[in-house]
């Protein structure tokens, strides 16, 4: 009976330590298993995160990749040159290039006389002023590009030309001295044209310079 009761009692004791190391051993493998899981859910946010994080990944400035593509760009010009109404048809290029040429022919003509090649060197240098006056008022007023100078001297020009016309007509031909007398009209002209195309600018620019920091 002793020996029974012996034999009994460890085998029990056996069972009991059998059950517990169970327990333990599944308590760990629990605790492998959520540890695991937790480093796999780290990986996948890792992994997840967006690649413009990264410094080399980051999208450029808009100016910079414009720079890029359109190759030299004028420093003093700023953001997207303004297009024509009639974009993109080059009105404003063919009307410089049709009147340079008919301008060379004009001169050549000059040679036969007033006559033969006055009216083309005319429409020449008008085909060539008016391409001009609309592409550089255009970016002047855009803020695009400043043609302060050259906006103000074409006008005085003009009233300095259309000046000795008229005293052509009636003292023929004109002295060296009486030449100098439309400046009296024409350095004005410039003077107002020249302020007055200078502040336009200058507020264009600003507001170009605003609406790219928006």
């Amino acid at each position: 009976m002793a020996n029974s009761r012996k034999g009994g009692r460890g085998r029990s004791r056996k069972r009991r330590r059998t059950a517990g190391q169970a327990r333990t051993d599944a308590t760990a493998s629990r605790r492998t298993d959520a540890t695991a899981t937790q480093r796999t859910d780290a990986t996948a946010t890792l992994d997840a995160a967006p690649a413009a994080a990264s410094p080399r990944s980051r999208p450029r400035p808009k100016q910079h990749r414009e720079t890029r593509r359109g190759g030299f760009k004028d420093p003093q010009s700023l953001g997207e040159r303004p297009e024509a109404p009639w974009h993109p048809f080059p009105l404003s290029e063919l009307l410089i290039l049709i009147g340079a040429i008919a301008t060379i022919v004009g001169l050549t003509k000059l040679k036969h006389g007033l006559a033969s090649g006055g009216a083309t060197l005319v429409v020449g240098v008008v085909a060539v002023l008016a391409g001009t006056v609309e592409f550089t008022l255009r970016e002047h007023r855009s803020g695009y590009r400043s043609h302060t100078i050259l906006l103000a001297t074409i006008p005085a020009v003009v009233v300095y030309t259309g000046t000795l016309l008229v005293l052509s007509a009636f003292v023929s031909p004109i002295p060296s001295a009486l030449k100098v007398a439309p400046l009296i009209l024409a350095l004005p002209v410039f003077a107002l044209l020249f302020k007055l195309l200078r502040g336009r600018f200058q507020d264009a620019r600003r507001e170009r310079v605003f609406a790219g920091k928006r």
